[in-house]
């Protein structure tokens, strides 16, 4: 196995790490700063996204700010981001997979749904929905999570990581570290990763599982406004 493969394995496992352990641990952050004494865990969770401009502006920063070392780390090795993203002559195969992937997260979503009452269970609904918040919410979770965590989650875990433990090996494990970042969804990251990555192998090009991504963010965000009271002024 030549060392560059390892090294760059290395490179990309401690990027994704990075991410990983930082928004997790201010997740646990926000969390604690708004427990109260009796809250379950599911309560617990709820309170990560209470504060949703210091969690959408923390989630955009991270991203971004390590971005540009997951760009390096292709240009170095003579890869191009852009084509393992979209391929020119299957861009409508790769597009048509990122949809089929949606509706399948879209439909496991449904299993999620009685978790998520748990979760809000014995809260007040606080969530705001000025325009404002909601724009800042698709920045972060759209189009910043939806593609950035793609790139870290996938492109380069199977890029990178693959050629040293195995494709399907790598892809799991950075997987759990989705996972982790994103624990107090209370495993549904970790399901619809999976889906994620089914997308990925069968198209080839990061798109697929870029619009499963951010399109069930943009539909979590639909379904946050129309039930919690619909746009604020």
């Amino acid at each position: 196995m030549k060392e560059t493969n390892i090294q760059n394995a290395g490179r990309a496992f401690h990027l994704t790490a990075v991410l990983t352990f930082f928004v997790a641990g201010f997740e646990v952050l926000l969390a604690l700063f708004h427990y109260q004494p009796g809250m379950s865990f599911f309560n617990i969770a709820n309170c990560v996204t209470v504060n949703p401009y210091f969690y959408c502006l923390i989630l955009i920063l991270a991203n971004l700010i390590l971005l540009p070392g997951a760009m390096l780390l292709y240009r170095q090795n003579g890869l191009s981001l852009k084509d393992e993203i979209i391929g020119r002559k299957t861009w409508a195969k790769d597009i048509l997979y990122g949809v089929l992937a949606l509706v399948i997260t879209e439909m496991l979503q449904l299993l999620f749904l009685p978790i998520y009452q748990l979760e809000q269970s014995g809260m007040t609904n606080t969530a705001e929905n000025s325009a404002g918040v909601i724009v800042l919410r698709i920045i972060a979770l759209v189009l910043v999570s939806g593609i950035c965590k793609e790139i870290y989650f996938r492109g380069i875990a199977k890029t990178f990581c693959g050629s040293v433990m195995g494709e399907t090996t790598a892809l799991l494990l950075f997987n759990v570290m989705f996972a982790m970042l994103d624990w107090y969804n209370i495993g549904f990251s970790f399901v619809a990763g999976l889906v994620w990555i089914w997308a990925y192998k069968k198209s080839g090009h990061l798109i697929a599982c870029m619009i499963a991504h951010g399109g069930a963010n943009l539909i979590g965000i639909c379904y946050m406004v129309l039930t919690s009271g619909g746009l604020q002024k």
